[in-house]
């Protein structure tokens, strides 16, 4: 029997990684908020590796946190090893990852959750959805309760109808032996979404007592403090180690040997798992070549023996992953606590999707995270964290927002998805952007602050703070480049120290810093600022000088594209009355409603002279014509 139960702003269903940053924005805008999840045990829950971060996915955590985010705050607060990546290589592709202590972390997020004023978290099932003229007017669930709101957005992870397949082994579950969310799935289909199935898999867990160290290599963390909130002033000392170990021929062999037991090989997978991390078996069949890969031990918390085996992600039966194991060095006699398992689950296709993340099928319904065909919680947080700004300002009879390809991975990652969509579970790689020099780690704040402020998400202190340091950077740039060094011995003899050539004249300092071999440090001795430097402005400073000529290329680019981005598509435009378009193109076009001539050229299928033809009937004014008649 149906009741009613309650109105709000803004309803999100689920409360995973995506969940978390939605509903937290949402509320934190100003929006009465309703969080409804599965199992309030599961808030957060890390149900794959226990990490934060990592190339790419360390700088969606930068952004998420400089536009008013909590999955930096959060991670900084509980984690237990901090590394920076990639220092040896440029900063473009440098980046920050995290080990986490899983329970800490769904612990630390849930209370964040649960102390937020205009937030309610509610244990429940979402089984349909209410819809009045293809709006969406708010959620029913399993036990009748309607709950009605003026915006809805979904996070559901990995729990349509999803199923957990090990060896010959498939049931009904979400991740973790969770319960499942199967009428939800079924009542999207009903609606008219498309749907596919796709697969991602997790490793085993073993108790770290029963690993032979000795045979590894520990992977400790960074001795300098880290964080990846621009807020985190406190820092984690006492960090735990991540050790090393590999697979061998005789590993190989055995999987080899019992590819036949895989659901992967047997037919018994139907989803299409993804690319980037592969299963071991898969890893053994597509790099046979490969006599070893590595294998990460990795610890899930401070107050846990459970170890993550990284890079053993597998789906084979039980009684092969401990024959497996025993083959690996460290791992002889170890004792698995928890079998790897590979779990099937339903996503919508990204491409029926806005920019925003509403659904063009339902009004007011937004969608976030995994369900749109994501892998990582990086990525789905990133989601969450747009869909419910833009929910919640929705609502809130407020101006949504867009990130662009140039602003954030975020923007990158987002318009992949609903430009380009996706035949697999997706994953946010720096290769992924075209402007990844500007889309730093170290610069998230710079390129990110002042939208999260407006939106309304970043305090007038930290604001404040922020001000100060693009302050002080650009009067540093500016000081460095009106002193000029002359060549001294003291000048040559730092020089030549760091293998340079000698000066003949006199040098401007920022034009010395620009030299491979220098670095902010050699300059500053040879030019002290009176003034104090946090060491963040300091490396903004190094790097805006250094690589001055390339980000002024990338600049141009971006304002470039700008102007294909200003070139907006009439939305009553007919692609079938456009003479010239290729059938694919027409086709494409009518299918994902591009906003922009920009979006249109990155279509799949839309070629360069689609656009031309494209461009010309908007210019000569044509749509307009053409709905008047």
């Amino acid at each position: 029997m149906q009741y009613e139960a309650g109105n709000f702003d803004v309803i999100v269903i689920g409360a995973g990684h995506a969940g978390c940053e939605a509903g937290l924005a949402a509320a934190r805008l100003g929006a009465k908020t309703l969080m409804i999840t599965i199992n309030l045990d599961m808030v957060a829950f890390m149900p794959c590796n226990p990490s934060v971060g990592g190339p790419a996915k360390g700088i969606v955590v930068r952004e998420i946190d400089a536009l008013g985010g909590e999955m930096g705050k959060n991670i900084d607060k509980t984690h237990i090893q901090m590394r920076m990546l990639n220092t040896g290589k440029g900063p473009a592709v440098r980046a920050l990852r995290a080990q986490a202590d899983k329970f800490s972390y769904q612990h630390e997020m849930k209370k964040t959750i649960e102390n937020e004023p205009n937030m309610t978290l509610l244990q429940g099932m979402v089984d349909r959805l209410l819809i009045e003229d293809e709006a969406v007017q708010g959620v029913i669930t399993m036990t009748g309760a309607i709950y009605r709101s003026k915006t809805v957005v979904i996070t559901t992870g990995t729990f349509l109808r999803g199923e957990i397949i090990l060896g010959e082994l498939k049931y009904s579950s979400g991740p973790n032996n969770q319960q499942p969310s199967i009428k939800l799935s079924e009542h999207l289909q009903e609606l008219g979404f498309d749907l596919v199935r796709f697969k991602t898999g997790t490793p085993p867990r073993v108790n770290s007592h029963t690993i032979d160290y000795s045979k590894t290599e520990i992977q400790p963390g960074d001795e300098i403090p880290q964080a990846f909130s621009y807020e985190t002033t406190k820092y984690i000392t006492d960090q735990l180690p991540c050790w090393l170990t590999y697979t061998n021929e005789r590993t190989h062999l055995l999987i080899d040997e019992n590819l036949h037991r895989s659901p992967m090989y047997s037919g018994m997978i139907k989803g299409t798992g993804p690319r980037y991390c592969p299963s071991i078996e898969d890893k053994v069949v597509r790099f046979n070549d490969k006599p070893r890969h590595q294998i990460f031990l990795e610890p899930e918390g401070r107050n846990t023996q459970e170890v993550y085996v990284q890079g053993l992600s597998t789906s084979l039966p039980e009684d092969v992953q401990q024959q497996i194991m025993k083959t690996i060095p460290g791992l002889e006699n170890v004792q698995m606590m928890r079998a790897g398992y590979a779990i099937e689950y339903d996503a919508i296709v990204p491409t029926q999707l806005w920019p925003t993340l509403e659904t063009k099928k339902i009004k007011n319904l937004y969608t976030a995270g995994q369900i749109n065909g994501t892998s990582g919680y990086e990525e789905a947080a990133g989601q969450g964290l747009m869909a419910g700004i833009n929910a919640g300002r929705k609502a809130l009879n407020r101006e949504e927002l867009i990130l662009s390809r140039s602003d954030a991975y975020i923007g990158v990652l987002i318009d992949d998805l609903i430009t380009k969509g996706t035949n697999e579970p997706y994953r946010l790689l720096t290769s992924r952007a075209e402007y990844r020099l500007l889309l730093r780690h170290d610069n998230a704040d710079l390129r990110l602050t002042e939208i999260g402020h407006e939106m309304g998400l970043i305090s007038e202190e930290r604001y404040e703070r922020f001000l100060k340091k693009k302050e002080q950077i650009e009067a540093e740039k500016l000081r460095l480049k009106s002193i000029i060094l002359k060549p001294t011995e003291q000048v040559q003899e730092l020089i030549q120290s760091m293998g340079g050539s000698e000066l003949k004249d006199g040098i401007r300092a920022s034009d010395l810093l620009k030299r491979p071999e220098m670095t902010y440090g050699h300059v500053e001795t040879l030019a002290p600022n009176e003034i104090s430097l946090d060491t963040d402005v300091k490396e903004q400073v190094e790097i805006q000088v250094k690589y001055e000529g390339y980000i002024e290329k990338s600049l141009q680019q971006v304002d470039r594209l700008k102007k294909m981005e200003n070139k907006k598509i009439p939305e009553n435009i007919d692609y079938n009355k456009i003479t010239g378009l290729a059938t694919e193109a027409r086709q494409k076009l009518t299918q994902i409603k591009p906003l922009t001539l920009a979006q249109a050229s990155r279509i799949s299928g839309v070629n360069p002279a689609d656009i031309s033809i494209l461009l010309v009937y908007i210019e000569q004014g044509r749509v307009a014509r053409i709905s008047n008649q």
